[in-house]
């Protein structure tokens, strides 16, 4: 039997050639057989048509035409695809076309980001990429830095690491509103578990904090928000930063959603006081419209990440670094890792900062224009005027079994993905807008397809 050829080397391009047609090709077909946001029918309809691709592992072969055909258009007909407009209940971005082929040369090269003898190219790639991220979020400190991470979550925990091997036992302060991400940190790592701050509004109060942080005995790590998962709310920075500063508190900014924001020139005042955070978390499959991962950890010293250091003779070998290999096991918690930075490296050069504004703008239009159609919309309620491009509205005066239930109608229907989220004590629908070829018909379809669906 012939061996199944490689994707790299010489050869590699004009091998992968006919097999991208046939995985295009499903991809269009299953998009089209599915004919909206998400298939209909609910789990059992959707488990039952991928358990036709059983046996999963049969004795003999079908061939990588028949394989690939099969398996991307079971996946793209029971997709929940972020690129539809009416698909726009979680912060799941549909990822920019040209950051989804960088990505294929990542896959196909397949980079090691564990030794510099396995991703030459890849890691000074990454050592540029991330020393001018990091100079976005900390444009006045004089040796930023950024780890790549596969997104908020593992920011969040490396930030709370950071933090323990500063100061020992630290105590991390959050909001209500924070993300879980938090406490499951602090319990993987042995820290006592994160004191609650009430964030009535959906924000942090800084005089709440300013109680708290006065009470609690030091060390003390704030996690602050830009960009809550629920609401799409930021934090009162300036307010924070000053309160952490009179507690000698250090700040930790976890700017997942919002980060990217920086990007706008029109919006960018929204994160006034990012700059005095510590570090910050920013995702860029979020507002950056990167396949997933594409996560950041931001540090204002490049010196806090000097903890982070591991050798493994194998990898990093003493007399290697010392004879100028860079040493990549400090750069992240992870030992074998994907080229991330690749797709990234690709979509920042391509658009620049103006054209990621430009679609950043696009968004937060679209978000206010949703939720204008909301107030207008006598049978509907808005939760409160967008911050970025998260709206909350419900039906008026409907209870919250009927809110679920009409989420869960246009889910089963394969009409609309909608996402849920409480405040003020009542379930609301969540719209999450991340689409910025979105148009104002399919704003105006997600309003009628809810008033349709409410029951009565």
């Amino acid at each position: 039997m012939r061996a199944a050829p490689l994707a790299g080397g010489v050869s590699g391009p004009d091998v992968l050639r006919p097999l991208l047609d046939t995985v295009l090709a499903a991809l269009r077909a299953g998009a089209e057989d599915r004919g909206g946001p998400l298939p209909g029918g609910g789990p059992a309809a959707v488990a039952a048509r991928v358990n036709g691709l059983r046996p999963v592992l049969p004795e003999h072969g079908t061939g990588p035409d028949e394989a690939l055909r099969a398996v991307a258009y079971a996946l793209a007909a029971g997709a929940a695809d972020p690129a539809h407009p009416l698909c726009a209940a979680h912060l799941h971005t549909p990822p920019l076309a040209l950051a989804v082929a960088a990505d294929l040369a990542a896959s196909a090269l397949n980079p090691s980001m564990d030794s510099w003898d396995q991703a030459p190219a890849a890691s000074a790639l990454e050592t540029l990429v991330t020393a001018a991220l990091a100079t976005e979020v900390f444009p006045t400190a004089p040796r930023p830095d950024a780890l790549v991470t596969t997104g908020g979550t593992e920011s969040n925990q490396l930030a709370l690491l950071l933090a323990r091997e500063r100061h020992g036992t630290v105590q991390t302060v959050v909001g209500t509103h924070a993300h879980h991400s938090f406490h499951r940190a602090a319990w993987l790592l042995g820290l006592p578990r994160p004191v609650t701050v009430p964030a009535p509004r959906g924000t942090l109060d800084p005089a709440a904090l300013d109680e708290t942080l006065t009470a609690l005995p030091g060390p003390l790590l704030v996690a602050a928000t830009a960009g809550t998962t629920d609401a799409g709310l930021i934090d009162p920075l300036p307010a924070i930063a000053d309160r952490c500063a009179a507690h000698g508190a250090d700040l930790h900014v976890d700017a997942a959603y919002g980060g990217p924001v920086l990007f706008s020139d029109t919006h960018r005042p929204l994160l006034t006081g990012l700059d005095r955070a510590r570090t910050v978390t920013v995702d860029l499959h979020k507002l950056g419209w990167q396949p997933a991962a594409a996560g950041l950890l931001a540090v204002r010293g490049a010196t806090d990440l000097a903890v982070l250091g591991h050798t493994a003779d194998y990898l990093n070998a003493d007399d290697d670094t010392d004879a100028g290999l860079p040493d990549l096991l400090g750069r992240s918690l992870r030992t074998t890792r994907r080229p991330d930075v690749v797709k990234t490296a690709v979509t920042l050069r391509a658009l620049g900062r103006t054209g990621l504004g430009a679609l950043v703008d696009a968004c937060m239009a679209h978000a206010r224009h949703l939720a204008d159609l909301v107030e207008k919309t006598p049978a509907l309620e808005l939760y409160a005027p967008p911050t970025l491009t998260t709206v909350l509205f419900r039906p008026y005066g409907a209870p919250d079994t009927a809110v679920a239930e009409t989420r869960r109608t246009l889910l089963a229907e394969g009409r609309a993905v909608l996402g849920r989220a409480t405040a003020d004590g009542r379930l609301w629908l969540k719209a999450t807008l991340l689409n910025p070829h979105a148009t104002p018909g399919d704003l105006e379809e997600i309003i009628t397809l809810v008033e349709g669906s409410t029951p009565r």
